[in-house]
């Protein structure tokens, strides 16, 4: 039987999810500013051929270390808030050990068959012998990648926010882009970016570790549980995630089918290009994850008790904050798209040229736009994938990731041809769209959750008078950086205006202004 909705409790987990985003939206700003840099240094300094061999090994590395994580990662991030809800602290740390177990030789072997396969990979798949490097050094990195995570995900767990921000959005971003400009200084080349990257993650890796050991140590205590209980703690966890073994590695294929494919039919300087854009796109990922980090630990913590009226105002009230902040950066990129890559990337990356139905186009900018519309129904999607995981069913997961990028993967083969990287960014849109409409239904489906509010009508009102606005405005401008600067404020400012005209605020975004006022008021 669900409990009754207790007001004051649900006040509290939404103040806790507003504070956390705001010091976690401080995180982001830092780790796209350090990470954009890191990307720029390298397209500006080292041109778009190494650039694309540098996304092309990223890539390989990504779907070997999901493939490597067994799904396990999830698990940690389900069952741990689960145990420790219930106070059930053999089990947790039962579980951390079994996680832990099957990481370190998982890790062991899928660094030992990068390291084998790269020349195979370099030479006969992508053509590219520069690519060889790339694959071995990134190959020795992966047991501190995925140790990286699994530290990441106990934080994460435990609602450590602030220590979980700093170190995959501050210290994971900023130490490679030290290190890069450390190493160009040395006079290194290529090997630069290789070692800035891998050494990244040992450093970052180490850091994680130390901070579990002295500061959650309850979780390296030694347990007392009989063998059955174990076993019945092992099924559940691989249960739970074996399908995510091969959904995780889709899902990293996912974002990178595009680039895979450009590769295969276009070469490493039409990567390097479509690179461009696709990192502008992914800003649309910074809404939800300023909101979801401490929203999954804590639904699945009260779904753990039952409390299913609180995780539903929860979610509800989660999605239109990611709404809200999403908005904007999605309309600004759309209007803007050609002067924003070429201010971060230079014009080397719109200079490419494409001609559809006799009308021409630069492609990275008719790229971004496809992009921008596909990322933000992905941002959407998040939430309700937190709501899947919440009940078990990561094998819809499998089922959506499978689909989708077959979807994805064909359109590519399609498009990418005669469309090159518009066609690409085409395909991830439409199976994006896709992705978003079928994750809404299970959601409804399998929790009796629909995260909408009508009041998100009058946020996408706001968005649109405001965007209407800032066409006609811009053509009285030459776009420039500071322009943008200028009209992107005047736009923001209209936006947040006319959502307080339309009263597209509720009670408890009220009560959140009001307690954060009063919090800054008292210098607390």
């Amino acid at each position: 039987m669900a409990k009754k909705l207790n007001k004051k409790e649900l006040d509290k987990s939404l103040l806790l999810i507003f504070q956390s985003s705001i010091f976690i939206s401080i995180g982001i700003i830092f780790s796209k500013i350090f990470a954009y840099f890191y990307r720029v240094i390298i397209a500006r300094y080292f041109g778009p051929e190494v650039y694309g061999v540098f996304s092309l090994s990223i890539m390989i590395l990504s779907w070997v270390t999901a493939l490597a994580t067994l799904g396990l990662i999830e698990g940690l991030l389900r069952f741990v808030p689960v145990y420790h809800g219930k106070k059930d602290m053999n089990r947790m740390r039962y579980i951390i050990k079994v996680v832990a177990v099957f990481l370190f030789f998982s890790s062991i072997v899928a660094a030992v068959l990068l390291y084998s396969l790269s020349g195979f990979i370099s030479s006969e798949i992508f053509h590219n012998p520069e690519m060889v490097l790339f694959l071995k050094i990134f190959s020795i990195a992966i047991p501190f990648y995925l140790f990286f995570y699994f530290f990441l995900a106990i934080i994460q767990a435990f609602q450590r926010i602030k220590v979980h921000t700093f170190l995959i959005d501050f210290l994971d971003n900023l130490i490679p882009l030290a290190l890069i400009l450390l190493f160009i200084v040395m006079g290194l080349k290529t090997s630069a970016i290789i070692f800035s990257y891998a050494l990244g993650f040992v450093i970052v890796s180490i850091l994680s570790f130390l901070y579990c050991k002295y500061k959650i140590s309850e979780v390296f205590k030694e347990y007392s549980l009989e063998e059955k209980s174990k076993k019945e703690v092992t099924k559940k966890l691989f249960s739970y995630s074996w399908p995510l073994i091969l959904s995780n590695v889709l899902y990293m294929i996912f974002p990178y089918i595009d680039s895979f494919t450009i590769g295969y039919f276009k070469g490493a300087f039409q990567v390097g290009i479509y690179n461009a854009a696709m990192p502008i796109a992914a800003l649309l990922i910074l809404s939800p994850t300023l909101f979801t980090r401490l929203f999954f630990p804590m639904v699945t913590k009260e779904f753990s008790r039952n409390n299913l009226k609180m995780i539903r105002e929860l979610s509800k009230q989660t999605e239109k904050w990611i709404l809200i902040v999403n908005l904007p950066i999605f309309l600004l990129i759309f209007l803007f798209p050609g002067a924003i890559i070429n201010i971060l990337f230079g014009p080397e990356y719109i200079s490419s040229t494409l001609t559809i139905f006799g009308k021409s186009y630069i492609a990275s900018e008719l790229a971004l736009r496809f992009l921008a519309i596909g990322f933000l129904f992905y941002s959407l999607s998040v939430l309700l994938y937190n709501l899947l995981s919440m009940v078990g069913k990561t094998k819809l997961f499998l089922i959506n990731i499978v689909s989708t990028s077959l979807l994805n993967l064909v359109l590519n083969i399609l498009l990418i041809p005669q469309y090159d990287i518009a066609g690409a960014a085409f395909a991830t849109m439409i199976s994006q769209i896709l992705l978003c409409i079928i994750v809404f239904f299970q959601a409804k489906k399998y929790t009796s959750i629909i995260p909408l509010r009508r009041k998100m009508l009058g946020i996408i009102f706001s968005g649109a008078v405001a965007s209407i606005l800032l066409f006609f405005i811009k053509g009285f401008f030459k776009i420039n950086l500071k322009t943008i600067i200028l009209l992107s404020s005047v736009f923001v400012l209209v936006y947040f205006v006319l959502i307080l005209l339309t009263r597209s605020l509720d009670e408890k975004d009220i009560m959140i202004i009001k307690s954060m006022k009063l919090k800054y008021k008292n210098g607390k």
